[in-house]
């Protein structure tokens, strides 16, 4: 592991550092070049020290899964990367041109400038969903602009992709998001629907259009929960002189239900390209700001507002079944494992277009600071990922079809099986309890067989 940061002249894998060029709350981003590299990259390294929340860890394997599926186009090219049994990077195009989090300061920009940048991220962004991809944490600082015109998307730390298990939906009970932008299904806890880049788009036109957020900046998540009961202020009551069509685009991306906005980017980006075809309604014309009597009124009426009455999308999903293979680390002796590889590689066979998501369930770290266990959860994290991916690699199977997770959660009955529901798995392999491991697993290896939403196998050694 990378104990301490990497100064300029540091060489790791043959990857010389340039230079730091940004440390945030899960990585450090460094300019690196390499002989075999056609220019700069960068190489992005997850924090993993002592107190480090292992939603890092997390993160960093989604992005790698969505870089190597995208390969492209819209996002960076992802040359090379070393997972968490070493030095943990990734080493990806560098993007010459500006994050559009540097131009922020000067809003509110000219309407025409407005209208082009936004275009082009809905460009990008039509061009990401069409490639079977959400976003889910779209916002300045994650788009940039090359100097040719065009948008680059950067930061898959929470995205989903419709071929490929989400890591993140079960592993972490909260919303995931940047709480300015984040969408109110996401808030919810929902990640399938691509309309949540659209709400986010939606947010940074307002931001540029007024050089104000819409939902200000939230600091708990019953901050966030109300953008689902109260408007924002009509851009026009901020500022005069912005048309009212851009107002209908920007109002029409901001509807708290997903059904309401914009089917998708492809249309915003007509929209904001033909000003003049935009059919204004009251939506676009109006002036006023929200008077605290109708935000309170709103709020009062949205304080039954459940998940389940957001009518979310779901992403269009192949059909390459999920097989989910629940490995108890430690727990049973030398036979039993080899008896549920061999499950494994016999229902793979039968099934060679499935993919295989290996899963161990580890109870959750204290909260943090509270204890020495506490600050070392991402080690420990990391120690038993890396134990699972061991175990997997005795199964014959093609590293495209794996993905390995640990879950951490008190219950790993219901862990497994919110992860069954969540990822739509097709079938579950599990081992019997061990008279070494039955008292611990026996409760939640029953929970399994009686709920599970597919079919289950329990194998003996």
């Amino acid at each position: 592991m990378i104990a301490t940061e990497l100064a300029p002249g540091d060489v790791l894998d043959g990857f010389c550092v340039v230079s730091r060029m940004y440390a945030g709350g899960m990585a450090v981003i460094y300019e690196v070049v390499h002989e075999a590299l056609p220019g700069p990259a960068v190489m992005k390294v997850p924090r993993l020290g002592q107190g480090e929340s292992s939603a890092g860890i997390v993160g960093f394997e989604v992005e790698q899964m969505m870089l190597e599926a995208l390969a492209g186009g819209p996002v960076p090219m992802l040359y090379a990367f070393s997972d968490i049994e070493r030095e943990p990077y990734l080493v990806m195009e560098k993007i010459e041109g500006r994050a559009l989090s540097a131009e922020v300061s000067r809003a509110p920009w000219p309407v025409e400038e407005v209208l082009q940048t936004g275009a082009a991220i809905a460009d990008a962004l039509a061009a990401l969903h069409e490639m079977g991809a959400i976003h889910l944490d779209l916002k300045p600082s994650n788009v940039m602009m090359r100097p040719q015109g065009g948008v680059v998307l950067i930061d898959f730390g929470l995205a989903r992709h419709a071929h490929l298990p989400d890591l993140l939906a079960e592993a972490f009970q909260r919303p995931m998001g940047s709480a300015p932008y984040i969408a109110p299904e996401q808030v919810l806890g929902i990640r399938t629907d691509l309309r949540s880049d659209l709400f986010a788009l939606g947010v940074m036109l307002y931001e540029f259009s007024t050089g104000v957020l819409p939902f200000g900046w939230p600091q708990s998540t019953s901050g966030m929960r109300k953008r689902l009961k109260t408007a924002p202020h009509p851009p026009r009551a901020l500022r005069a002189d912005l048309p009212p069509a851009l107002q209908e685009i920007i109002l029409h991306c901001l509807e708290v239900y997903p059904a309401r906005r914009y089917a998708n980017a492809r249309q915003i980006a007509f929209d904001l390209r033909h000003l003049d075809q935009v059919s204004v309604t009251e939506l676009g014309l109006n002036t006023r700001r929200v008077s605290l009597s109708a935000r309170v009124r709103d709020w009062i009426r949205g304080s039954g507002f459940e998940p389940s009455q957001i009518d979310a999308a779901e992403l269009v999903e192949d059909h390459a079944p999920i097989i989910l293979v629940v490995v108890a680390l430690g727990e049973g002796d030398d036979r039993q494992q080899q008896a549920l590889q061999r499950d494994v590689e016999r229902v793979a066979r039968l099934t060679p277009e499935a993919r295989l998501a290996f899963v161990a369930v580890t109870r959750e770290p204290p909260v943090l600071g509270t204890s020495d266990e506490a600050t070392s959860a991402p080690r420990e994290h990391i120690r038993l990922l890396v134990e699972l991916r061991h175990w997997a690699s005795g199964v014959q199977a093609s590293a495209a079809r794996v993905t390995h997770q640990i879950l951490e959660d008190n219950d790993p009955g219901e862990a497994i099986l919110n992860y069954a529901r969540t990822n739509r798995v097709s079938h579950i392999l599990i081992g019997a309890p061990t008279e070494s491991g039955r008292r611990h697993l026996s409760a939640h290896v029953g929970k399994v067989v009686l709920a599970a939403p597919c079919s289950v196998t329990v194998v003996r050694g």
